[in-house]
Formats: structure tokens, sequence, C-alpha cells
């Protein structure tokens, strides 16, 4: 595995051009559509990632990987999620469980026995595309060996193993102050782009473009949430809990107990969107309270009959669970939100594998037109895998990505 050079952070201060808040604030006083500030990845990079060489994908407001089996979906998606673990300041070791398996299959050892992977992304925020670039060597055992950060031309922070003795890395940032780059031993086990709020003090230009550059790269990065639904869990009554859903919706009746009585508007959409996915009509959906203290919800057919869930087929239930995911958002997900940074500036990204798996032709249609109005707003956006969308290509909105094995 090669190992990235020295750090060589750019000593140079940043180009003169108006920051993406001021050019927001230019365009609403012309007249103009305001520029977007909303901290969102707009491309993920696999460079040396399982079976992913040299890939670069661009993510919209709703992105959906396509290809057979084995052609890389999951794991595009696993190496999504990983950088987002990463930027919540995760260790390595929570971040990637078996990293070795995420090294490429033919990829050959060197000198002293090291392999590893490259993955990267892009985030778009007040302070226009910042890059995000990490090496990881998983044999003979994990570590951070590389990271660069990049924005406007200037590296802003560059670390390197100068001493495979030692647990840290080497890190340089960007300061264009009395000295012009600082250097600081880095732990090599967690993302140095999440440390630098705690080790650089803002006092210059310098070093508030690298804080202002690694805010919207964290930021974007933390607003994610991997779902999964599971019906063979979402059957069963749950105990009353926080409300908060999570990735497998196991919860789902407790979270439907705290939506309907919190917000009408939201829940009048979601029993709309049930009554054109599932079979049978639908009236209302509730949640009702049992003795033993647990909770079921039920949907209520407007005759006075109610089905509780466990009497619903697997794609109902998925088609249900993602469409609360859509509709709520981040205040009812069980997601690590930046809760210093304002709503108006972050961007939930839902990672949704197998977004069609037991769905009928109308449910996939219909749940990816609702990912596609919720990414209309910009507060949500949607990232799913798939076998097969050609049932995706010719809705408006939607950034379909082919795969091959």
């Amino acid at each position: 595995m090669a190992v990235p050079s020295a750090p060589s952070a750019s000593a140079q201060p940043p180009a003169a051009d108006a920051s993406a808040a001021t050019l927001a604030a230019q365009g609403r006083a012309h007249g103009r559509e305001s520029v977007d500030v909303r901290c969102r990845i707009t491309e993920l990079r696999l460079s040396a990632f399982a079976g992913h060489r040299r890939a670069g994908f661009p993510l919209g407001p709703v992105t959906v990987f396509a290809g057979p089996s084995g052609s890389g979906k999951t794991t595009a998606l696993a190496a999504y999620e990983a950088l987002a673990r990463l930027g919540g300041g995760a260790p390595l070791a929570e971040a990637f469980p078996d990293p070795v398996s995420c090294v490429p299959e033919r990829a050959r050892p060197d000198a002293e026995g090291r392999r590893g992977f490259r993955i990267g992304c892009t985030a778009d925020g007040a302070e226009g595309p910042v890059r995000l670039d990490v090496a990881v060597q998983a044999e003979p055992y994990p570590r951070i060996v590389g990271e660069r950060l990049t924005a406007r031309g200037v590296v802003l922070l560059e670390t390197a193993l100068r001493d495979p003795g030692r647990r840290t890395v080497q890190a340089a940032w960007h300061t264009a102050g009395s000295a012009p780059v600082t250097r600081a031993p880095l732990p090599d086990d967690r993302l140095g782009t999440a440390l630098l709020p705690l080790r650089v003090a803002g006092k210059t230009d310098g070093q508030r473009h690298v804080l202002a550059a690694a805010e919207q790269m964290v930021v974007a990065l933390r607003s994610v949430f991997p779902c999964d639904p599971r019906p063979e869990r979402m059957r069963r009554p749950v105990p009353s809990g926080s409300g908060r859903l999570l990735p497998g919706c196991d919860n789902l009746a407790d979270v439907l107990w705290r939506t309907r009585a919190e917000c009408g508007r939201r829940h009048g959409q979601l029993v709309g969107a049930l009554h054109a996915g599932c079979a049978g009509p639908v009236t209302d959906l509730v949640a009702e309270p049992m003795a033993d203290g647990t909770v079921r919800a039920l949907l209520d057919r407007g005759d006075g009959f109610r089905t509780a869930l466990a009497r619903l087929g697997d794609g109902e239930l998925r088609y249900l669970a993602l469409t609360l995911v859509l509709l709520t958002g981040p205040g009812v997900l069980d997601v690590d939100t930046p809760g210093e940074v304002p709503d108006a500036l972050r961007t939930l990204t839902v990672l949704a594998d197998g977004f069609d798996r037991g769905l009928d032709p109308r449910q996939r249609r219909e749940l990816l037109r609702l990912a596609v109005r919720m990414g209309e707003r910009g507060h949500i956006r949607c990232v799913a895998a798939v076998q097969d969308a050609s049932w995706a290509t010719g809705i408006p909105g939607t950034t379909v990505v082919h795969l091959n094995p």
C-alpha cells in the first residue's frame, strides 16, 4: 500500500473569491435565485475500495445505485456510512469493523506487508466544494495513514505516516498567519478533519477558513441515516421509548405514537401516501397503547375496522417505514445531528439499501416520487440501492448510477 508523502499543506491564502454565503446574499439583493448553502455530500469517491477502483459517483438529491448482485451497490453505501461515522468522531474500528474486507481483492502488500484502501467525498455548502480523501491501512493492523482536506484549490489539512512505530500521524494545516502552516501529531485511528475544531484557534483568516471547511464536511457527513426496515420486527408491539426511529424501524409503533400527536400535517401526508401504496382503503394510521405497557400500530380502514400491522405484507411494511423516514426527518430519526448548526444549514441523507425490496411497481414509484418531492425542498436527500432501475430512469429529479460487476 502506498503511503502518502509528508504533509505539505498549502501556505498561500485562499483565492480572493466571495463565499457562497456572500453570493447568496448578493443574489437575493438582485432578485436572483439564492445559492444553496446547506451542507451536503455531492460526490462519493472509491479510489481503491473493495471491488471499486478509481470510481467517482455524483450524488444528487435522489441517487439510485443500480446493478446486479456483486456490482458494488451495498459496498458504495457502506463506504458512505463509514465516512459518516468517522465524520461524527467515531474511531476507525467502529467505522470499519472488518477493514480487510474493504481492501481490493488483488491488492498486493508493499515491502512492509501493508495493504489498505482509499475513499473520499465532496461536501458542498457555504464554502463551496470541499474535498476529503482518506487512505486507510488495513494490514497488518488498521490505521488512517493519510488524509487530505482541500477547498478552493488550497490544501487545508494533510496528514501522513512518518513513524510506523507510533500510533500517530504527522498533520499539517493551513494557518496563513505568522506561521503559514501548523504541524502537530494526531491519532491514527480518528479522522483529523473532525478533530480540527479542537486544535485550531480561529485567530487568522487562514485558520477560520480551515475551520469553516472542516465544519462543512463534518456537518454534511454527520447528517446521515442508514435505513433498512425489517418487517419481521415491525409486526410486534414495542415498548414505549424515546420516539426516535431506529435504522431497522423496529420501534415504528412507538414513533407513530409520538408523530401523530406532534405533527398533524405530516401525519396527514403519511396517511395519504399509505392510501396510495397499501392494499385497501386507508383513512388513518393510529398507535394504540397495550395493557402491558407496549404500543402497537394499526391501519384505520374508515368503516370502524382496523388492521394490525402484523397482518400486513413485507412490502407494505417496508413501504410504510420508508415513507415515515422520508416525511419525518432528523427530529424523529435516531441520527447524530449537529445541534450547534441551524436546521437551515443541514441536509439529512437517507441511505436505503434494497430500496425496492418487496415493493410492487406502484409502491416503488410512489416512494421514489416522494423522495424526489422531499429532495426538492432541500432538507432530505436519499441514496438508494436497487437491482434494476429501469422503472426509475423516467422519474425527473432522480440520478441513476449504473454499476457492473
